[in-house]
């Protein structure tokens, strides 16, 4: 039962980015050409606003009124922006310096080192791209190595227990400080809304984390590709680290493509669609992409904290009253997750299947000004 819960979909075997950035070519091929993209460069981008910075010292200081002042932002962040920059967190820096160098060295191994590591037949966990669902299908500028983490019986034995040391060990000790700071964040969102804590924990504790690794390599025609197509996490918490904190992760809010300016070792944190769910449209998960430049890489792992697989989520009871009814059905976690694997990543798409009330939903709608 456990091993099938976690094949939650599967992915089409696509070429390696990094290897075909090394060939010499001034033209892209045309399976990477997005044309249907916005533009991914954004101009003028001094006079755009900045995604919220949350800091976690304030939150949890022993003065309320920097607490709640400090929780006042968060709630603002959740609710007109989907994201926010979290400093002071507490994971050490020592430890976030080891993990950016061994994802650095992973993705420097030749690429017969890194397929010891494959996306296996009818799964997606492994090196390679997701959502690649047919041969038509255009592709993004990167390359991934995604895998779950924790609970420790759901890893797949050819991977997380394979990676070579010390990297296995660094990311085995950032995975548990991760899990403990969604926890944190999760119950300090419970505060904000105040919503029955009780109604967090029983959906979050002992959840389902997962760690997507993203290398994308520099490319001759940046404005023609890519990195990650525009779409909303399907998770409840991302917890993004930007490795070598080279720009390139973009937000959408109010029509217009906003650039996430990384600040050193701070976690880019945004709301995912579960959460959505959850706080029945109270927090909303939003848009965003990854582009690329024809100068440098970029890496990032994106840590994903969900619901435990064997559960079943919906909005927060606590949340729903008869002024607020439910916007979403109840679900089962995994049926969730493989619903989401089985198509492309577009937009909040797949959000829309989860909603009960598409003609009411405008009654209840946040506004995102």
């Amino acid at each position: 039962m456990e091993q099938k819960l976690t094949n939650l979909g599967s992915s089409l075997p696509v070429p390696c980015v990094q290897e075909l950035a090394k060939e010499t070519f001034t033209t892209v091929p045309p399976r990477y050409v997005r044309v249907d993209q916005d533009p991914p460069i954004v101009s003028n981008t001094s006079s755009l606003p900045q995604v919220p910075i949350i800091d976690m010292q304030k939150l949890l200081s022993k003065d309320l009124i920097v607490v709640e002042t400090e929780l006042e932002k968060l709630h603002h962040a959740c609710k007109h922006w989907g994201f926010f920059q979290l400093v002071n967190h507490g994971v050490s820096t020592s430890l976030l310096a080891n993990v950016k160098a061994g994802i650095q060295e992973f993705f420097n191994f030749p690429i017969e080192e890194k397929k010891k590591f494959p996306q296996q037949s009818g799964d997606l966990e492994g090196f390679g791209q997701a959502f690649v669902v047919s041969e038509e299908q255009k592709l993004d500028w990167a390359d991934m190595f995604y895998m779950i983490t924790l609970p420790t019986h759901l890893r797949k034995p050819h991977l997380f227990p394979k990676l070579p040391l010390p990297l296995r060990d660094t990311l085995e000790a950032y995975s548990c400080d991760l899990k403990a700071l969604a926890i944190k964040i999760l119950d300090l969102m419970a505060k904000a809304l105040r919503m029955e804590v009780t109604d967090m924990k029983a959906l979050f504790d002992e959840g389902y984390q997962s760690m997507r690794m993203n290398y994308y390599p520099p490319c001759p025609q940046p404005e023609l590709v890519i990195g990650l197509n525009p779409h909303s996490d399907a998770v409840g918490l991302t917890i993004l680290l930007q490795v070598n904190e080279m720009e390139g992760l973009q937000v959408r809010k109010d029509g217009m493509w906003i650039p996430v300016k990384p600040l050193h070792n701070a976690f880019v944190v945004n709301i995912g669609d579960i959460l959505e769910i959850v706080t029945n449209g109270i927090y909303r998960s939003i848009e965003h992409r990854a582009t690329v430049n024809s100068e440098k890489e970029r890496l990032s792992v994106a840590t994903f904290y969900n619901p435990k697989l064997d559960g079943d989520m919906g909005p927060a009871p606590s949340l729903v009253t008869p002024e607020t009814p439910a916007l979403f059905k109840r679900i089962g976690v995994a049926d969730y997750f493989k619903g989401y694997f089985s198509r492309e990543l577009q937009g909040k798409s797949y959000l829309d299947v989860m909603r009960i009330q598409n003609d009411k939903r405008e009654a209840f709608e946040v506004p995102m000004n």
